[in-house]
């Protein structure tokens, strides 16, 4: 399975990435696993996305990196009403 995941880093940003393993990629990113979070480490896990196939889980991480903050956090809660009208 492949996931794609959202962490919110130590100065608030948000950083969305894709794994096979969250947890072990979170725990990278707690001790600069990528270059963002090499000076910004990971403090949150906030939401995950399972796919069965990579490009599935690459198209999905492309589309929401391209989203904005607000609409980001309205996947994260759940906000589904907020999402659509953002």
């Amino acid at each position: 399975m492949w996931y794609v995941y959202i962490i919110e880093c130590q100065d608030g940003k948000l950083y969305i990435g894709m794994t096979e393993d969250v947890n072990r990629r979170f725990e990278e990113h707690q001790h600069h696993g990528s270059h963002f979070t090499s000076y910004n480490p990971a403090v949150r896990l906030l939401y995950t996305e399972e796919f069965t196939y990579k490009k599935s889980a690459a198209i999905r991480e492309k589309q929401l990196k391209g989203w904005t903050r607000k609409k980001k956090l309205a996947l994260i809660t759940g906000d589904l009403k907020l999402l659509k009208i953002l």
